[in-house]
């Protein structure tokens, strides 16, 4: 296919296009460069939504001269996923780490009701952790987000769907 007959209408180079326009022809081939990166569908929401907020504190640097918007965003996108790899890899690493040094010992305290413990059971240990900090130890968004060495978007959304993962799981015990 040729520029010519394609549906997305990109700026002509050296004109600055409103940044409601560049998310507006980026947002799917951004989102599409991070689901081939990560393999992750969901990841992918996380980091496309970092790599727009970032580009957006950072949109009056953009010089439309020295590189088209899909460029400097997919270069944007890049970043935020290596970072994202990177505390991917040192999540794991804590994980394993603490879950090696806690054989034998219980891992919920007493009192839980038990679809509820069985539930809290079957959870990843990142959903396990985020609820933990979040309404357990009652830390807000931005502070768990640090102790998990994530994004607060990325926290936020990670409680989110582990809640509606715990919900259902107690639903289910329930039916």
């Amino acid at each position: 296919m040729n520029a010519a007959s394609s549906s997305v209408r990109l700026p002509r180079a050296g004109t600055q296009p409103s940044f409601d326009e560049v998310v507006a022809e980026q947002l799917d081939s951004v989102y599409r460069y991070l689901v081939y990166l990560t393999g992750d569908r969901s990841a992918a929401e996380d980091l496309a939504a970092e790599t727009f907020e970032k580009a957006f504190r950072s949109w009056r640097r953009f010089d439309p001269r020295r590189a088209a918007p899909r460029t400097w965003l997919c270069a944007i996108a890049r970043g935020i996923a290596v970072d994202w790899f990177r505390a991917e890899t040192r999540r794991r690493n804590r994980e394993d780490r603490y879950a090696s040094t806690q054989e034998g010992v219980e891992q919920f305290g007493d009192g839980l009701p038990g679809p509820v413990e069985q539930a809290l059971r079957r959870l990843s240990r990142a959903e396990r952790e985020v609820i933990a900090l979040r309404v357990l130890l009652e830390l807000d968004g931005p502070s768990a987000a640090r102790v998990l060495g994530i994004s607060a978007t990325a926290c936020s959304t990670r409680l989110s769907r582990a809640l509606k993962r715990l919900e259902e799981m107690i639903d289910d015990v329930d039916a």
